[in-house]
């Protein structure tokens, strides 16, 4: 891939966005400081989807990344407006979502179906694996999707667990993308100690700990409906 503007503004949002996220993980919720992080996570995560699938559209050799680009602008966009919608409503936005996530999923099952029917094996580079992955992860969210619609919005509990795993697995992808598909980049010594891969995985895990302590304990029982679009991990301000 040469080396162009987009390229650099994707990577370099690709690093600002990890960084903010495992600060904003970190950080007590709802504080000031996560809030901030959180804001720069989901700008950084935007840009730096939008410019991967731009990337992966117009360079030749990389069009099996158009869907975990697409996929992650979808999930940062959506969990950020679960954050905002502080009525819990929906209007046009959660319908766009939803039909974005049925051509996601529509492309990464015929993708993968032609990787698995294949004399190689691969389609645009990748075995079905990855693909019928995705298509996994956006058929949990379109469940999700289709729930919210016919509710007409989800408060509380739901609405704060919607936006944690959303956040967390974009985070996920985007955290994949660096430290495990490009892990020739860094030093031998992190190759070697596993590092790469703790790091890669990370989100999930904070992701499921989230999850856990949102939906299982009491902690957030009695947390306000509204909450800020703090990004990963953005958690219910408590009264």
């Amino acid at each position: 891939m040469k080396f162009s503007p987009v390229l650099l503004l994707h990577i370099c949002t690709g690093v600002l966005g990890c960084l903010s996220g495992f600060v904003a993980v970190f950080l007590r919720k709802g504080s000031r400081r996560h809030s901030i992080a959180g804001r720069v996570f989901v700008v950084s995560m935007l840009i730096m989807s939008a410019s991967g699938t731009y990337l992966a559209i117009t360079v030749p050799g990389q069009r099996g990344n158009v869907t975990g680009g697409v996929l992650t602008f979808y999930l940062v966009a959506t969990a950020w407006m679960t954050a905002r919608r502080n009525t819990g409503g929906t209007g046009i936005f959660e319908w766009g979502a939803l039909l974005a996530a049925l051509a996601i999923e529509a492309i990464t099952l015929t993708w993968g179906t032609q990787a698995a029917m294949s004399s190689t094996g691969l389609k645009y580079g990748y075995p079905p694996g990855p693909y019928f992955f995705l298509s996994f992860v956006g058929l949990i969210a379109i469940v999700g999707d289709v729930r919210l619609l016919v509710r007409g919005g989800i408060s509380g509990v739901q609405r704060l667990a919607r936006h944690l795993w959303r956040m967390c697995f974009a985070f996920f992808i985007a955290a994949a993308s660096i430290f495990l598909a490009r892990a020739q980049v860094f030093p031998v010594v992190m190759r070697g100690t596993g590092i790469l891969f703790l790091l890669s995985f990370l989100p999930l895990i904070l992701m499921m700990f989230w999850l856990v302590r949102v939906r299982f304990t009491k902690a957030y029982k009695n947390a306000r409906p509204g909450f800020e679009a703090s990004g990963v991990g953005g958690l219910l301000r408590q009264p």
